[in-house]
């Protein structure tokens, strides 16, 4: 082939290795530039995850549900190495420099925060600084013919820092007028409070114009009618049933006949009517219906208004007898003999 040819085609040739020559240059220089940057950029992440970890995340075991009270003029450090050490923030000291990033150099706010969960440093830093205490009201349902002693339970499970032992010793001499019904607490409430509203509420609920009159009519201590209400929120879960056992209780007390009521025994001693035996049914009580005639002496339980005007309002029968079968229906008896054979038919 003629040189003059060949020319052209060699020097496109040299052209083409002389970019890829070129190309493979910058692309070892750029991996040279990547192979120092990207240790060290792994390093950093890894320092910065380290430093988020070890001084702004919550700490793994943050106490959630903790009510924190703040006295008015505690320092800023104080509060900062408090909450550290109720592990609700893992450093005092980021705590402390966040506060004065959020607030200046004025003083946390004073009051009780609510922790519900895990927050970070610098949530809690400018919660201190703006008085936000996150107190959020707890529902609580108390149902009709619960006891003090279950009523403490159910506070202390649903409202965070509360005073179960204060609130029984306060709640156990006002049984039967801790009125059950739906309640809102925020955390942290003060047991006599508790009380208070439920005393308060039972009280606006007998000033209803049904129950005034019911217990005008009635004509019968406020103490003794509790007490039976009580007894029948126990007994029976239905209004009909209620009536025709108060008609029948009010009328064994008239003639001196003992109640002979199951019901007492849950409250004295835990047990239910169809675990009794006959050595439990003798058990030494003020409260033992079958010891001692007329009413106990007080409330077994805190009745809602269904026990309570059922109490009032008596259905008035010839049966002085009653069991309830293994299907919770209720059979009346006038006689004992009649009484004897329901206990043979519906009973075990």
């Amino acid at each position: 082939m003629p040189a003059d040819k060949q020319k052209p085609q060699y020097t496109r040739a040299r052209t083409h290795l002389t970019r890829v020559a070129g190309v493979c240059n910058v692309w070892c220089r750029e991996w040279r530039m990547y192979d120092r940057i990207l240790p060290t950029a792994f390093l950093s992440g890894v320092l910065i995850f380290l430093l988020y970890f070890v001084t702004l995340s919550a700490p793994l075991d943050f106490p959630s549900g903790t009510l924190v009270k703040i006295q008015k003029g505690k320092s800023t450090v104080d509060v900062a190495q408090d909450l550290q050490q109720r592990h609700i923030v893992r450093s005092a000291l980021v705590l402390v420099a966040l506060t004065k990033v959020y607030g200046g150099h004025k003083a946390v706010i004073a009051g009780e925060y609510f922790f519900p969960g895990q927050q970070s440093v610098f949530t809690i830093a400018r919660r201190l600084a703006s008085g936000d205490y996150e107190l959020t009201p707890v529902r609580v349902t108390i149902p009709e013919g619960a006891n003090a002693r279950e009523i403490q339970a159910l506070l202390q499970q649903k409202i965070p820092d509360f005073d179960a032992d204060s609130f029984l010793k306060t709640a156990q001499p006002k049984e039967g007028y801790l009125f059950p019904d739906t309640y809102f607490f925020l955390p942290g409430v003060d047991p006599q409070l508790v009380v208070y509203a439920l005393l308060e509420n039972f009280k606006n609920k007998m000033l209803s114009p049904n129950a005034q009159q019911a217990l005008v009519a009635f004509n019968k201590p406020l103490v003794e009618i509790i007490t039976m209400a009580s007894l029948l929120e126990k007994e029976a879960p239905y209004t009909k049933d209620r009536k025709i056992i108060a008609g029948i209780l009010w009328h064994r007390i008239a003639v001196g006949m003992p109640l002979q009521v199951d019901a007492v025994f849950p409250y004295i001693i835990g047990v239910n009517s169809l675990q009794l035996t006959q050595k439990q049914l003798k058990t030494d009580s003020p409260y033992n219906t079958y010891l001692h005639k007329g009413l106990p002496p007080g409330p077994i339980a805190n009745p809602g208004m269904d026990a309570l005007l059922a109490a009032m309002t008596p259905t008035k029968t010839n049966y002085v007898f009653y069991l309830s079968d293994l299907h919770g229906n209720f059979h009346y008896c006038v006689t004992y003999a009649c009484h004897l054979a329901n206990q043979r038919k519906y009973l075990p």
